[in-house]
């Protein structure tokens, strides 16, 4: 899957923790997820965002928990998302938190 809206920009995140259990089926859309914002062109956009991975043998929901530098916490539960709706619900927060973003976005 591909980013539909562009490239990923972490400037407003400060950190993303991601957990699920490998085992389970509705784990795909988050490991999706984890796959592009742990990419290295992702990465480059901000060297001080710490990605972390917490890989479960628990049956646990898949979860996404992304910290932005402000202090706002945005959790998504990957259960009943595609990772389509996690990355466009993930890039909106980012453009909000980012007005340089938003211009980028408007070119």
């Amino acid at each position: 899957m591909a980013a539909s809206r562009g490239a990923i920009v972490l400037k407003a995140v400060k950190k993303i923790a991601v957990q699920f259990c490998p085992f389970e089926s509705n784990a795909r859309s988050t490991r999706e997820f984890l796959v592009l914002v742990g990419s290295e062109k992702a990465r480059s956009t901000n060297l001080n965002c710490e990605v972390t991975t917490d890989v479960k043998h628990d049956a646990s929901e898949p979860m996404v928990d992304v910290l932005f530098m402000d202090g706002d916490r945005l959790v998504m539960k990957g259960a009943r998302l595609t990772s389509r709706e996690m990355l466009t619900a993930f890039q909106s927060r980012c453009m909000a938190k980012d007005p340089q973003a938003k211009l980028g976005a408007k070119k």
